[in-house]
């Protein structure tokens, strides 16, 4: 697990790991909420909010993929409402 009491009290380290994890991985606010143990709200203030302040390229590269997954998520919910009533 992370060493995260110590990225907790360094806001502007934990919004690039956070960032690098969505990037690396391509992957959405709840995979990185539950791989870094916090909430989704926490990660997205941190990567909408604190990033742009911090490291502003990086900042962009996530917004993509924020911008990306919100285009996405309709598809995935209706995905996953077949699978609950197919019993998959």
């Amino acid at each position: 697990m992370w060493e995260w009491c110590a990225i907790k009290e360094n806001l502007e380290q934990r919004a690039e790991e956070l960032a690098i994890y969505l990037i690396e991985n391509r992957g959405t606010v709840r995979s990185a909420a539950g791989k870094f143990g916090i909430s989704k709200s926490t990660v997205h203030k941190d990567l909408a909010e604190r990033l742009p302040l911090y490291n502003h390229g990086l900042y962009l590269q996530v917004k993509e993929i924020l911008e990306e997954n919100k285009a996405q998520r309709h598809i995935r919910g209706g995905m996953a409402t077949r699978k609950k009533y197919l019993g998959i």
